[in-house]
């Protein structure tokens, strides 16, 4: 099967994961999903207020070799078996979620065009791009609604790894993008350019299978 990888970057609180819902939403069981956040590294023998003190926003954070392992099985069409990570323990759970090929792979996550193995596996590369003033707030209401966090520890997280690991590390990396998109699942020109896109290898995938 021929495999288009589509990898959707831009700093916390772009709007990364709207627009990856977005394109899920339209083509449902065509397009699979994997997180990069799911794939940060375990810390089982560290105490919970050692892992609250750790760097999540650094390459390192990441087990990106078992990223590009699980996208090759994928891509030979092999299931695989995506590890969980729980943010409100800051560690990685026991729970795995079943990931089966598909037509598209969408790869989401902060720093998956840092990677220069990881980037080169991906025949699109978006990156979304929204100031971060709004940036700021979503986290703050995402991690003090979903993920359990305190607004002071938000707050610390942000100014003293998040943003300028941003700097050094997620910025740069729109230099790699074969598109900027303004404003995540919001831009509803470039949601359309890219369903188009992907609609047009679908077409061109079922051809191939019908002959």
């Amino acid at each position: 099967m021929d495999v288009m990888i589509l990898g959707i970057a831009g700093g916390t609180g772009s709007g990364k994961t709207t627009l990856t819902n977005r394109l899920k939403e339209h083509f449902g069981e065509d397009v699979s999903v994997i997180y990069h956040d799911n794939y940060y590294k375990r810390h089982d023998n560290m105490p919970y207020e050692e892992r609250c003190l750790l760097n999540y926003d650094h390459p390192d954070a990441f087990d990106t070799d078992l990223l590009i392992e699980h996208l090759h099985q994928l891509r030979q069409g092999q299931e695989i078996c995506c590890p969980v990570y729980d943010y409100t323990v800051h560690n990685r759970s026991d729970k795995t979620v079943l990931v089966k090929p598909a037509p598209v792979i969408i790869v989401e996550g902060i720093l998956i065009f840092q990677n220069p193995q990881l980037r080169d596996m991906m025949d699109i590369k978006v990156f979304v791009d929204t100031d971060a003033d709004v940036r700021i707030l979503r986290r703050i209401m995402r991690d003090v609604k979903k993920r359990g966090r305190s607004l002071e520890s938000v707050v610390q997280q942000y100014l003293t790894t998040v943003k300028p690991m941003h700097e050094q590390f997620v910025e740069p990396s729109k230099r790699a993008a074969d598109i900027i998109v303004l404003e995540g699942g919001k831009n509803q020109v470039a949601l359309e350019m890219l369903i188009q896109r992907v609609a047009s290898h679908l077409a061109s995938v079922h051809l191939a299978q019908c002959q």
